[in-house]
């Protein structure tokens, strides 16, 4: 099996070299052979989305239900549903940004049974209706359970979400036999003990190291206004490759942005004011580099994923640094 699972990661990556890091084959193992709930605590870009979407993959062809995978990342969704299908699995989500089209044929699919893995968004195990209407018909076939971003559960969690707290409802509600899995990058030890609690003492947990060895730190004074947009252009023209600059306001990105394209350098404004459609062509924008940067709010969202980003700067003071260089997938932070 962990032939076929190396197989598995191989073809999800697209690298036929490509070898598993130390614990994630060992944390597939917990999950489709000995059936285990399982806390993986991993830094960021050590591949936890691989560990349950070939777990995933070895339990469907066990004939194994579906998986639900709870994640609040919506901007890091449509990256995970690109990454499951090349491992030939269908995934669909249920979250905010979807259009009541969408919703209505990913709901249809999932009540249908073609749907190897569900990724929710927190925020919908609150919706009655599709609690109601949808969960509770598929708890019965479920798989594996996922919990990403798994820190949220926790009263000790920076980003507690009390939505959150209906997971451990649900679970009540699943077979004691049905594989568990929780992960994150940014659980310390009294986090990790409430995340038990939580989940059941019998969790059993694989931790690493989160030092991030290509993780680069540089701290500059800042700027009034004009010298900070000036640096930004001749900062932008000095280094290769593309990046995200985060401002705080709606208003800031698009000074920023035009400021840029006005220089000649590609830069599109990213916000809460753009359309569902157009946030989806910037991602993919900026994930193929088709352009320099996204100035964007937090409306991008934490985790987004981009193996090769180059950049991430922060236009005004971030209101947190060690939350920041948590939350982000970074080369370097500048």
């Amino acid at each position: 099996m962990k032939q076929l699972a190396l197989k598995y990661l191989q073809e999800k990556t697209g690298n036929i070299n490509a070898t598993f890091h130390t614990d994630q084959w060992e944390s597939i193992e917990e999950l489709v052979v000995q059936k285990n709930k399982l806390l993986v605590v991993q830094k960021t870009g050590w591949g936890k989305s691989a560990v349950y979407f070939i777990s995933t993959k070895i339990l469907r062809q066990q004939r194994a239900g579906l998986s639900i995978i709870i994640s609040p990342l919506i901007s890091l969704m449509r990256n995970q549903i690109e990454s499951a299908e090349k491992l030939g699995l269908e995934v669909v989500t249920i979250n905010s940004s979807l259009t009541p089209g969408e919703r209505t044929e990913n709901e249809r699919k999932l009540l249908s049974g073609i749907v190897d893995a569900v990724i929710i968004s927190p925020e919908q195990l609150a919706n009655d209706s599709f609690v109601e209407n949808v969960l509770q018909n598929i708890l019965s076939q479920v798989g594996l359970f996922v919990v990403d971003e798994a820190h949220c559960i926790s009263d000790w969690g920076h980003d507690f979400r009390p939505d959150y707290r209906r997971i451990v409802r649900i679970l009540q509600y699943m077979p004691n036999n049905m594989p568990v899995l929780a992960t994150t990058a940014t659980a310390n030890n009294r986090v990790v003990d409430d995340i038990k609690q939580q989940l059941g003492g019998q969790l059993k947990i694989r931790r690493g190291s989160l030092l991030r060895e290509a993780l680069q730190l540089q701290n500059i004074v800042l700027l009034q206004k004009t010298a900070r947009l000036a640096w930004l252009i001749q900062a932008l023209l000095k280094i290769e490759g593309t990046g995200i600059i985060y401002a705080k306001t709606t208003k800031e990105c698009e000074t920023v942005s035009q400021w840029l394209q006005s220089k000649g350098i590609d830069a599109r404004a990213y916000h809460g004011s753009v359309n569902t459609e157009l946030r989806k062509q910037l991602e993919d924008d900026l994930i193929h580099n088709r352009l320099k940067a996204l100035v964007a709010t937090s409306a991008l969202g934490m985790g987004f994923d981009k193996p090769d980003i180059s950049f991430v700067i922060h236009y005004q003071a971030p209101g947190n640094l060690r939350l920041n260089l948590e939350s982000y997938l970074v080369d370097r932070l500048i």
